[in-house]
């Protein structure tokens, strides 16, 4: 049993460190919203995945961060809860804004998981003490950039290159990674840029040897994406059209994809992001977790949640030394030869550093009972 005696949001801009360019656009920087939840002396932190405007999925920081102060908040704190599920039971009567919903359940979890004296990891079930990591790398100049950020990457011992593709932007890439680089476990990353009409052009990506082809049709389809199945001999990874274990059955069953991109905060948080990854077990469909360029905070709450057994396949969980020159957290989070170390301690296993984020918060806002 444990109660949340209190909350904060704070909200910080993190500049990348580098362009990102996929089918939405280009990013240069991360505007991360951070909640913690306090209780019995010990504190939980969580982190929204969601974007200024909805492009990646419906909801936004603005209206996040308003449910949060006006409905979630209120209805969790001063509250004693079971665990953390019970959490997520108190908000289940509100339909939709799962990445809202998600940061007052991963909170609960991490606060849940330090009251305790235990690993988050070990606490949803895992047992790893490394996981396998890959790279998500931006649409680049040319082929030649293509080719040579690859290879840095490769060099640095990624066990996954994914690259971002477009219209207009997939087979000539493709083909020269795979030229330069024959033996790689290469992936592809369309966020929904087609459709059924492009099925020629992404079924000549077959010839490639890529481990999967993520989510080339819309965010909230699944029967298009199992009719272009049906055409391609490359598996198609589901990302984000897969907002729950329901979801997941759903798109499995009618054979739109048969592989699983697990985003915790897509979800609604780590209760459903263990249901999902069950479901896809059962269905024989490998699963890896997925980044949205997460500070250390959410980069950590993906790394415990990878040490599930069915997330076999490398994650978006790289070095946070690639996007940041300064994280959010005390401690690095950073891969070697391709594995990303488990944090050590309870819960999260990561601090958050207040002297900077308190310097560089654009929103600081506290709530009591």
């Amino acid at each position: 049993m444990f109660t949340i005696e209190a909350a904060e949001l704070l909200v910080v801009r993190l500049p990348l460190k580098f362009r990102f360019e996929t089918s939405f656009g280009v990013q240069t920087e991360k505007v991360v919203p951070l909640l913690v939840l306090h209780g019995d002396g010990v504190q939980g932190v969580s982190e929204g995945t969601m974007e200024f405007a909805p492009m990646y999925r419906e909801e936004t920081i603005a209206g996040a961060l308003g449910l949060l102060r006006s409905v979630f908040l209120p209805r969790v704190l001063g509250r004693p809860f079971v665990n953390p599920e019970a959490v997520n039971d108190a908000l289940g009567s509100f339909r939709g804004n799962r990445m809202a919903r998600a940061m007052v359940e991963m909170a609960a979890w991490d606060l849940w998981a330090r009251q305790l004296g235990v690993p988050l990891g070990r606490l949803l079930g895992g047992r790893k003490d490394a996981v396998e990591v890959g790279v998500s790398l931006g649409i680049q100049p040319d082929e030649a950039a293509t080719v040579d950020v690859v290879r840095r990457h490769v060099e640095q011992g990624y066990r996954r290159i994914k690259l971002k593709i477009k219209p207009g932007w997939d087979v000539q890439p493709v083909r020269a990674v795979r030229e330069a680089f024959p033996d790689i476990r290469l992936t592809v990353d369309a966020n929904s840029a087609y459709t059924l009409a492009d099925t020629g052009r992404l079924r000549a990506l077959d010839a490639f040897g890529l481990t999967y082809i993520e989510q080339p049709l819309a965010w909230d389809d699944l029967v298009d994406h199992a009719q272009l199945q049906g055409r391609l001999s490359t598996p198609l990874c589901l990302d984000e059209s897969v907002a729950s274990a329901q979801d997941a059955r759903k798109g499995l069953a009618l054979g739109s994809g048969g592989v699983v991109n697990v985003k915790v905060a897509r979800v609604g948080g780590h209760a459903e992001a263990r249901r999902v990854h069950d479901v896809a077990q059962a269905f024989g469909a490998p699963v890896w977790c997925g980044g949205m360029l997460e500070s250390g905070i959410g980069r950590a709450h993906n790394i415990h949640l990878s040490t599930l057994p069915n997330f076999t396949l490398p994650g978006d969980t790289s070095s946070a030394s690639r996007y940041w020159e300064k994280d959010v957290i005390q401690e690095g989070l950073e891969a070697t030869d391709g594995l990303m170390p488990v944090p050590q301690g309870p819960g999260t296993g990561v601090t958050l550093d207040r002297e900077f984020v308190s310097r560089v918060a654009e929103v600081q806002e506290e709530f009591r009972a």
